[in-house]
């Protein structure tokens, strides 16, 4: 019996070692609610908000885009892959909304009710609507109702990985490959941060999603019984302007944010991915944010290349040479801009350049909306717009009774003058 209890008490020990040292992986933190001792300390708010610099972060990697025009305004190896943890839920709320009924009533499997980490608490058999799976799992970062989800849509997990994959080709994110609906580490679920700023701008245009990741509380409805949870967000009703949208981690991804902020004309996407703290997340985020409100204004860029472009013409369209075209008076329009305004440094304003190439010898025939040549901005030597300028009508190839009728009234005005 000695012998046994000393056994016993080795195992006890060995069991006990091994769950301190072996790291558990979560797509979230167990504690990543939002409560009063997490909220942000106004003096780190204030401190970041009097820095000038560009800021110095400790995130691994990081962008902020101008959700108007997508336009990088930071970026720290924003291309390189990496790891999202629980952002890639953004993919997976963006695809349920997109083809599901959100009324309808899920039943959890045992799979779903048996996926660790961040979780809702969904257990085997509960019944509980789509839409509240989607606030679980955009609120508590719930992976069992990721699972749930991913089922619901394509049957299995494995199914639903194809579906994003499908959808991120769609929207242009080369870099992006996804395995799983909740975001544990896997080697080939990867994106990068300007991608996933890109992701999050597009899925923020659809009500339901920017209404649910802009959340901060929210009472789910499980088999009847109703259950109060809260957003992850820290900076989500704590730092101005933000709207959403989500949080991550995984010891692979490490501390992950993924932010959207609008203050005045200015609205911007944020993406912190590797942070080593979530205090650090925090603070990372918070400098990029307050940097980039600091330092850029929206401009009317269609406004100026408008006014350049009629200035120009005025100048320039008797300059024009049209060989064997019927039509001399010439027409020029420029395309429409992709949008109306764009960031700008506030100390570069009074110094943008608009520079207009065109080619001014042409040759008929030739058609309306003919590309002839271009206008870019620049800001600081770089090109932060551009548009083209195009035929406005139509310049047919002269014929021989073109010629016939020039010759004629050359010589009728000949002989006018020697009249």
């Amino acid at each position: 019996m000695f012998k046994n209890s000393r056994l016993f008490k080795l195992l006890l020990i060995i069991i006990m070692v091994l769950y301190v040292t072996i790291p558990t992986i979560h797509a979230d933190d167990m504690n990543e609610t939002t409560d009063e001792k997490d909220k942000i300390d106004e003096q780190i708010i204030e401190t970041v908000s009097n820095q000038t610099d560009i800021p110095d972060i400790n995130s691994r990697a990081a962008v902020v885009i101008d959700r108007n025009s997508n336009t990088i305004l930071f970026g720290k190896n924003e291309t390189q892959r990496r790891k999202m943890a629980s952002t890639t839920k953004i993919m997976t709320c963006l695809l349920v909304i997109e083809n599901c009924n959100l009324s309808d009533t899920v039943e959890v499997s045992k799979k779903s009710a048996g996926t660790g980490g961040s979780r809702l608490g969904l257990k085997t058999g509960d019944k509980i609507t789509i839409r509240d799976l989607l606030y679980g799992l955009m609120l508590c970062s719930g992976n069992d109702t990721a699972v749930a989800l991913a089922e619901h849509v394509s049957g299995s997990v494995e199914n639903f990985a194809i579906l994003m994959n499908k959808r991120a080709k769609e929207l242009g994110l080369e870099n992006t490959n996804f395995e799983t609906p909740h975001g544990l580490d896997k080697d080939n679920h990867y994106t990068t941060a300007y991608e996933l700023a890109l992701l999050a701008n597009y899925a923020l245009n659809n009500e339901t999603f920017s209404k649910i990741v802009g959340t901060k509380s929210h009472t789910v409805t499980i088999n009847g019984y109703p259950k109060t949870i809260s957003n992850t967000n820290e900076l989500l009703g704590n730092l101005n302007g933000v709207y959403g949208i989500k949080t991550g981690f995984t010891n692979g991804a490490n501390r992950c944010l993924v932010t959207a902020c609008k203050r005045d004309d200015l609205d911007i996407i944020c993406v912190v991915l590797g942070a080593d703290t979530k205090n650090l997340r925090t603070k990372d985020s918070i400098k990029l944010i307050e940097y980039t409100f600091k330092t850029f204004k929206p401009v009317s860029i269609d406004v100026l290349i408008n006014k350049k472009f009629e200035e120009w013409k005025q100048n320039n369209l008797d300059d024009f040479t049209i060989i064997k075209g019927q039509n001399k008076n010439l027409k020029l329009k420029i395309l429409p801009l992709k949008y109306n305004k764009i960031p700008i440094k506030k100390d570069l304003i009074d110094n943008i350049d608009i520079l207009i190439t065109c080619q001014k010898t042409l040759e008929a025939p030739l058609a309306s909306n003919s590309n002839l040549g271009s206008i870019e901005i620049l800001s600081d030597g770089k090109i932060v717009a551009s548009t083209q300028i195009l035929l406005d009508c139509d310049i047919n190839k002269k014929e021989i009774f073109d010629y016939f009728y020039e010759f004629w009234k050359f010589h009728l005005n000949l002989s006018n003058i020697n009249i």
